[in-house]
C-alpha cells in the first residue's frame, strides 16, 4: 500500500508540472501573440515577462517589480516604457534613449553619457536637457544642425559644426540676435552660398 501511495503522489505531481507547463505554453503564446495580455495572468514567469515586453515594451507598466533583464527588453522595444519603470538603472536609460532619444524627457538627473546617447539618436531631443555641456551639443548638432534652435548661447565651435552640417543653420544663429563670428559666415556660405541672404539682409531674421 506504501508503494501504491507513493505511486499515486508521484502520478499527482507529474500532472500537476503538465498542467503548469500547459499553462505556461498558454500564457507564452498569449503574450507573444498580444504583450498586453500579461495584465490578465496572474504570476507570470519571468520568460512571459519578457515575451510580453518583446512584443510590446509598454506592457510593463503591468509587471509588478520587474527583473533589470525585462526592463531592458521593454526599452529596447519602445524606449518611452521607460515611464512605466521605477528607478530604472544607468543600463536601462541608456538603453532608452539609444531606442528614442525622446525618451530621456523621462528620466532624472541624467548622466552625460545618457545625454551623449540621446542627442547621438535624436538631436532635438537635447530641447530636454537642462544645461548641456558643449560636448553633448556638438554631438546634437552633429545629428541634426538644426538642433542649434534648442541651444542658449551656443558657442563657437557649436555654430560652426551647425553650418558645416547646413549652411542655413546660420538663420537660426542669427534668430537668437547673435552675431556670427566671421570663420562661422564664411563656413556658412562655403557649405551653401543661399545662405548669404541671412547675413546680408539680418532683418529678414530679426524682423
Amino acid at each position: 500500500m506504501l508503494v501504491l501511495g507513493y505511486k499515486i503522489g508521484m502520478k499527482s505531481k507529474s500532472t500537476d508540472l503538465n498542467r503548469l507547463s500547459k499553462q505556461e505554453e498558454k500564457n507564452l503564446k498569449a503574450v507573444k501573440q498580444y504583450g498586453y495580455a500579461i495584465q490578465h495572468i496572474n504570476n507570470p514567469s519571468e520568460a512571459v515577462q519578457l515575451e510580453a515586453v518583446k512584443q510590446y515594451g509598454h506592457a510593463i507598466q503591468h509587471i509588478k517589480n520587474p527583473s533589470e533583464a525585462v526592463q531592458l527588453e521593454a526599452v529596447k522595444q519602445n524606449g518611452n516604457a521607460i515611464q512605466h519603470i521605477k528607478n530604472p538603472s544607468e543600463a536601462v536609460h541608456l538603453e532608452a534613449v539609444k531606442q528614442y532619444g525622446y525618451a530621456i524627457k523621462y528620466i532624472s538627473n541624467p548622466s552625460e553619457a545618457v545625454q551623449l546617447e540621446t542627442v547621438k539618436q535624436n538631436g532635438n531631443a537635447i530641447q530636454h536637457i537642462k544645461n548641456p555641456s558643449e560636448a553633448v551639443q556638438l554631438e546634437a548638432v552633429k545629428e541634426n544642425e538644426y538642433a542649434i534652435y534648442y541651444i542658449k548661447n551656443p558657442s563657437e565651435a557649436v555654430q560652426l559644426e551647425a553650418v558645416k552640417q547646413d549652411g542655413h543653420a546660420i538663420y537660426y544663429i542669427l534668430k537668437k540676435h547673435i552675431w556670427p563670428s566671421g570663420s562661422v559666415m564664411v563656413a556658412a556660405v562655403k557649405q551653401d552660398q543661399g545662405a548669404v541672404k541671412w547675413i546680408a539682409n539680418p532683418g529678414l531674421v530679426w524682423k
